[in-house]
């Protein structure tokens, strides 16, 4: 027997590269989410306001299709985001090859130089930024007493995702899935402060 989802959103059309740094963008969406939707809910973290952090481009693929008067790669936009109700990873497209078309709610595993991370998609159709991907770090991010802390875990997430461990010593080879999932904890616990 075949399970099969009660609702599977339609597939959206592919997304349009995004040229230049999209950390406005980003914080103009959450900000309208802010105003709009969330700011009322009981877990929300008031000392926190939205910021986007650290979006720089990563996966640029082939170098063939470097632009030779800037000398700069195409690659897709990896970032953090600070909200008074999250504390996450954003992935944008930018012309790399992290990003792929995916319906929204369904999840995959992108790989980073610290190994796979899992990402959510989402899809706005009439949003500025309409598709995004997001793997939430902190949801509800209550353990931050300030939005210095808040920044400080979303820096330090981006500097590590981005960051060779060891995990893979030999480059031609896949870990395990019980060794995936058990990186990725490691790399989510390094933010929790107990």
């Amino acid at each position: 027997m075949i399970r099969r989802r009660a609702f599977e959103a339609a597939q959206p059309p592919p997304a349009k590269p995004i040229d230049e740094n999209p950390a406005r963008r980003v914080e103009a969406k959450y900000l309208h989410l802010w105003a709009t939707s969330m700011r009322d809910l009981p877990f929300v973290n008031p000392a926190l306001s939205v910021e986007a952090i650290g979006f720089r481009r990563h996966g640029c693929g082939d170098r063939s299709l470097a632009d030779p008067s800037t000398g700069s790669h195409p690659g897709d936009w990896i970032g953090a985001i600070i909200t008074p109700w999250l504390v996450g990873l954003l992935l944008l497209p930018g012309g790399g090859i992290l990003w792929s078309d995916r319906r929204p709610g369904d999840r995959c595993h992108i790989e980073f130089p610290i190994g796979p991370i899992e990402f959510i998609a989402d899809y706005e159709a009439e949003a500025d930024l309409p598709a995004y991907q997001y793997c939430p770090l902190f949801a509800p991010p209550s353990s931050f007493a300030s939005q210095t802390a808040a920044q400080a875990a979303a820096t330090a997430a981006l500097t590590a995702l981005l960051t060779a461990t060891g995990v893979h010593d030999d480059p031609g080879r896949q870990p395990a899935a019980g060794q995936r999932e058990s990186s990725r904890r490691a790399f989510l616990r390094r933010f929790v402060k107990t």
